[in-house]
């Protein structure tokens, strides 16, 4: 498969799940679908290029479903046709005009790509073009050129392709209908892919960008594409450890030839730039049904999900939008069977349910106005339990805010600490920072969000912290809220906390068990973010540490949804560095874009739990 070679490592998960699952699909889409190729003209003349597979079946009128893409809709040229449509073989067998873009810029279409390209709030002329009205003029033509359409469009996309999913929303065409953003890239400063709270996230940028941010001086097929990135090392904590800090980094590798990381060193704080590049304020005003689906383990926008949800729910109270949440990785609705992923077994086909029961039926309902569609607010996959729940809205309202107090000696309560001057005191050492996972891996791994932590339980420079053994069930619903009391001796620093289910010794292994993974004392990883220091205060302006100064640092981890059995403890861990997934800090107040070895250096670190400076992380149990 050459082209593989020329993409991403997200896109070749992609591609390398559709080929080897679909393989056997490849003969249906020649036998039922027509495939056409055209230039589509955008309103400022740049035309962008579209296959279109219209079903042999001429029958009756079909809608179209959408696919605008930064990752190619190859295969190119007459009589080269895709292995399988839609997200699922069901979606291509219910029969729709599939149609697939490549966006502005990018393959085969004219123009020039600009990330997540800002949207224009008031056009005036034909020049002021966004993502937005691309999809609009996309669709406008459809619905002119194409024969036998019955007036109707839905979008869908993941990742990427989720983000111009969420574009077709601002001012969108009457005939849009259905829009379902899945795990789309939102805000690439605050939480989706490579950034979480300013925090760059190094192997994520790294490794996309090396390939993804190549330039493309003109249109070419995937054939002619860039190559991916050779990696020296295959062990990415010492690739990255060695290859220095990121200045030294993007100076050895990149100069000046990819222009996402000439942006990450002129835009290091949340300015204009990032905030042009935030489509939730834009999310006004929406008409079309919206279903937004994202998965608790995903690894690169579970941020996004749940912002996107919750913008389109503040700023249009009437608006038809659900959310379906479940236990997956990055796309692993449809790139999995669902019923498991790492070490940890859901006991049903998740992502089965979801296809048949949800995604499906959506577009059937606003596209072909066939079949009931009455799912609930927030269709939601408690992990722990391991049971599909329906809430009227999300975060649900039927929950009580506690508190888990930081206690000495590793204790961790929902009882504030009594006693006064209690602290722990540890070093962190950017030369040898604490791995975000065990073992040696080339390339970050999906399964790290899930992952058992007994590995960076037993560092020194990582604080762990657990409940008794539970009484009863406790089940955590929404947002979790870090509350640390610390000091530092730097002037900068990170800090990573991690919500933790910690499973009784007697736990029986699985069956079968090929990579011998011992489930009693197992730390399964149920959330983790990490949070920029200096920016504890104003992601705009950034604020030196005082050395020894007790200050507070406070900050949101995105949503959960687990049950912490009867038998479990949970677990808080706290760390300074989470390396390589996060690039490490200086623990200097300083550019960080512009460090180099010479400026990280040791720092001692407290963290508080007294009855003056109480450390608690804040959480939503459901009643």
């Amino acid at each position: 498969m050459p082209t593989i070679k020329t993409l991403s490592l997200f896109l070749l998960l992609l591609i390398s799940y559709q080929l080897a699952a679909q393989q056997t699909d490849s003969a249906y889409v020649r036998e039922n679908y027509t495939k056409i190729e055209r230039q589509i003209p955008m309103r400022d003349g740049i035309k962008l290029f579209t296959s279109i597979y219209i079903p042999k079946d001429q029958s009756k009128r079909y809608p179209f479903l959408i696919n605008r893409t930064p990752y190619t809709v190859a295969p190119y040229g007459d009589g080269k046709y895709k292995t399988s449509l839609g997200n699922f073989p069901a979606m291509m067998k219910e029969g729709f005009i599939f149609v697939y873009q490549d966006v502005r810029g990018k393959w085969m279409s004219e123009g020039n790509f600009d990330d997540v390209r800002p949207q224009v709030a008031n056009k005036k002329s034909k020049k002021d073009i966004d993502e937005s009205s691309d999809t609009y003029d996309t669709i406008d033509w459809l619905v002119k050129n194409i024969n036998n359409n019955n007036g109707k469009a839905g979008i869908y996309g993941i990742s990427y392709p989720g983000f111009y999913s969420t574009a077709s929303l601002p001012n969108a065409h009457p005939a849009l209908k259905a829009v379902s953003p899945q795990a789309p890239v939102t805000d690439w400063f605050m939480g989706d892919d490579f950034h979480h709270n300013g925090v760059l996230f190094l192997t994520d940028a790294f490794g996309f960008m090396s390939t993804f941010g190549v330039p493309r001086l003109k249109p070419i097929t995937v054939e002619k594409g860039p190559k991916s990135f050779q990696y020296s090392i295959t062990d990415n904590y010492s690739f990255f450890l060695k290859s220095g800090s990121v200045k030294e980094l993007k100076e050895k590798y990149f100069a000046d030839s990819i222009q996402f990381w000439n942006n990450l060193f002129a835009h290091p704080n949340l300015d204009s730039f990032w905030k042009a590049r935030n489509i939730q304020p834009h999310l006004t005003k929406v008409k079309p049904a919206v279903m937004v689906v994202g998965g608790f383990f995903d690894a690169e926008d579970a941020y996004g999900t749940f912002a996107t949800y919750k913008s389109i729910e503040k700023q249009n109270p009437e608006a038809n939008n659900i959310l379906v949440m479940g236990p997956w990785f990055h796309g692993g609705w449809v790139r999995s069977d669902g019923s498991s992923f790492g070490d940890i077994q859901f006991g049903q086909p998740t992502s089965t349910y979801y296809q048949e029961k949800f995604e499906l039926p959506f577009f059937k309902h606003y596209l072909k106005d066939q079949g009931d569609f009455n799912p609930a607010e927030a269709t939601i996959f408690v992990t722990g339990s391991n049971e599909w729940k329906k809430f009227s809205t999300w975060p649900p309202k039927d929950t009580e805010d506690k508190n888990l107090y930081l206690h000495p000696n590793g204790m961790l309560s929902f009882d504030k600490e009594a006693q006064t001057a209690s602290w722990d005191e540890y070093v962190s050492d950017p030369a040898n920072p604490v791995p975000y996972q065990e073992g040696v891996q080339q390339r970050r791994t999906r399964e790290y969000m899930i992952d058992d932590q007994r590995f960076a339980a037993r560092r020194p420079d990582v604080k762990t912290y657990q409940t008794p053994i539970l009484k009863e069930d406790i089940t955590l619903t929404g947002p979790v809220l870090a509350n640390l009391i610390v000091s530092t001796t730097g002037t900068d620093a990170d800090y990573v906390v991690k919500l933790i289910d910690v499973y009784p010794e007697d736990t029986p292994n699985p069956v079968p068990n090929p990579k011998d993974v011992v489930m009693g004392g197992y730390q399964m990883l149920v959330r983790g973010e990490i949070m920029r220091g200096k920016y504890r205060n104003s992601f705009e302006n950034p604020e030196a540490f005082i050395p020894r100064q007790i200050t507070k640092v406070h900050y949101t981890l995105p949503d959960v949804a687990h049950t912490f059995k009867k038998g479990h403890r949970i677990m808080i861990q706290i760390q300074n560095s989470w390396f390589p997934i996060a690039d490490r800090n200086p623990q200097k107040f300083m550019n960080i874009y512009q460090a180099e070895t010479k400026d990280f250096q040791k720092a001692t670190h407290r963290i508080y739990h007294d009855s003056s400076n109480s450390s608690y992380i804040t959480v939503s149990v459901l009643k």
